[in-house]
């Protein structure tokens, strides 16, 4: 009996080394890491990446790739700074969880018991919203509502406006039921972290989280970097070629995708949270409680569509999920130009960090998972190839789309039948969230212009019946939209909805939210 049973221990250790070996053969080198990312760069026309890889504890990777700016030149490498996007949410609950080890608050706490003129469109909705709420995307508003609030610019809408233009936004589902990701509450939350502590959100995330863990050359914003000589422009992809984009959005943002870091920097952080807040040489200080730790990485709202075999659900700040029976905590990040990744495998004490300067998500989904395969003895998957065939096929479709409504318009303009008199279009419209749009005529043309987001102009071409085409000057937005306008019993507008051409367009364009009407006539 003892002798079988030592022979069952011995064959499963033998057979466990067997594994082990052959799952370290997997892994991937330093240098093919260097291979991955090079193709990548290539396949995604990505003018610049930094990737990072922490396993047991250690930085075992990170190095640049390609370079910073198409116009400069310079070279990526691990110190290269770049926005990280919404991975900016995990510092914001993190900055949160602190608070709630200080009892300063609860999950729970109702966020009219900080900010007392929060208010959302349903008055229960806005007695019963907790803390908690504001960092798990079920508010019951849609997809990204209220974005075009501050983005893809926002020079005069400030935080208090913002907030208060919240019970402006009308819910697509009943509150706490469905995810759907939201930006806004993750700047409530940051207004949170700054009336709890008494200090700006900013100064909370750099001098409780950024500078102990000593991501020395970090900021909570691209306008609080001390030192801007290595960082990168971010890329957009248009008609073939790529045009350098500016700035996503201002200081308002920045708890919900304000921070600038590189891949050396993030390490550290990406380090403490495998190590459940502990850092130091011996992990003998922490940012935060086990059991802050545990919340932040505890299922907190069921995200439809996933595998069945499997979970997906949002956390505090963080995507989870189970890849191969293993735990998975991740946050993707998107800004004009600029997406990143950042994955963790906890029980295989595993870090994954790629940062890029192009806004394509196949390209770090490509590494990532090339990566991530090695350590979970997935063998034969071409992750490039699957990520860049998928690609082709979502742009060749909408291409199409977008290439048939200009074809629509073509034929139009040469078309003999009567066009609608342009001047009974004009005027100025308001949204009760978004704020004035004046359309106007501009040398000939219809012009689009709104206040509160200056890139937001174009001209605009007749298209069908009362819509119109609105082509914004910026190409770099990917975001030409319809503009359908409703008309009073003179046939002169009144007001008008809108809602992007591409299917492609990135969801904080939240047009279909909008809906306006005339304050002026022209």
């Amino acid at each position: 009996m003892h002798f079988k049973y030592r022979l069952t221990i011995g064959l499963g250790l033998l057979a466990l080394c067997a594994f082990a070996t052959n799952l370290q053969a997997q892994v991937l080198s330093s240098k093919q890491i260097d291979s991955v990312a090079e193709k990548t760069l290539t396949t995604f026309d990505v003018p610049g990446i930094a990737v990072a890889v922490i396993k047991d504890g250690k930085l075992i990777h990170a190095k640049g790739y390609g370079v910073r700016s198409i116009k400069t030149n310079q070279k990526v490498d691990e110190n290269t700074l770049f926005g990280v996007a919404s991975n900016t949410k995990a510092f914001t609950a993190a900055a949160l969880g602190m608070l709630v080890d200080e009892k300063k608050i609860t999950w729970d706490t109702k966020v009219t018991d900080v900010i007392p003129e929060f208010k959302m469109y349903d008055a229960f909705v806005t007695s019963e919203f907790t803390v908690r709420d504001l960092l798990t995307h079920r508010s019951g508003l849609g997809l990204g509502a209220g974005d075009l609030m501050i983005w893809p610019d926002s020079s005069t809408v400030d935080k208090k406006q913002l907030i208060h233009n919240l019970r402006f936004l009308k819910p697509v589902s009943s509150f706490r039921t469905k995810y759907d990701y939201d930006n806004l509450m993750y700047i409530v939350a940051g207004e949170v972290v700054a009336r709890v502590s008494g200090i700006t959100y900013e100064d909370f995330i750099e001098s409780r989280i950024i500078k102990p863990l000593g991501m020395n050359k970090t900021a909570a914003s691209w306008y609080r970097l001390k030192d801007k000589s290595n960082v990168i422009d971010g890329h957009a992809p248009y008609e073939g070629k790529l045009l350098p984009v500016g700035l996503s959005f201002g200081e308002i943002a920045n708890a919900a995708g304000g921070i600038y870091s590189s891949v050396t920097d993030m390490s550290k952080w990406v380090t403490a949270m495998i190590n459940g807040g502990k850092y130091g040489d011996n992990l003998e200080k922490k940012l935060f409680s086990p059991a802050v730790a545990r919340e932040l990485w505890t299922p907190q709202t069921i995200i439809a569509g996933g595998n069945p075999a499997s979970f997906s659900s949002y956390g505090l700040g963080w995507f989870l999920s189970s890849v191969n029976g293993n735990f998975q905590a991740t946050h993707t990040g998107g800004l004009s130009g600029i997406v990143t990744q950042v994955t963790i495998l906890p029980e295989l004490k595993l870090g994954i960090i790629v940062l890029t300067n192009q806004q394509s998500g196949a390209a770090f989904n490509s590494i990532t998972n090339s990566i991530k395969d090695g350590y979970l003895g997935i063998k034969g998957q071409d992750r490039i190839k699957a990520y860049n065939d998928n690609r082709l096929r979502n742009e060749k479709q909408a291409k199409e789309i977008v290439d048939k409504v200009w074809a629509d318009i073509a034929a139009a303009q040469k078309a003999t039948t009567t066009k609608p008199d342009v001047k009974n279009y004009l005027g100025t419209f308001k949204d009760d969230w978004f704020g004035e749009v004046t359309i106007s005529e501009v040398n000939g043309k219809m012009h689009f212009q709104a206040k509160n987001a200056p890139k937001l102009k174009g001209d605009m071409t007749y298209y069908k019946g009362n819509t119109f085409i609105v082509k914004w000057y910026d190409r770099s937005l990917d975001a030409d939209a319809f503009v359908n306008f409703g008309l009073s019993n003179e046939g002169k507008a009144d007001g008008f909805k809108m809602e992007a051409i591409s299917p492609l367009t990135d969801f904080s364009f939240d047009f279909q939210d909008l809906d306006f009407k005339l304050t002026t006539k022209k």
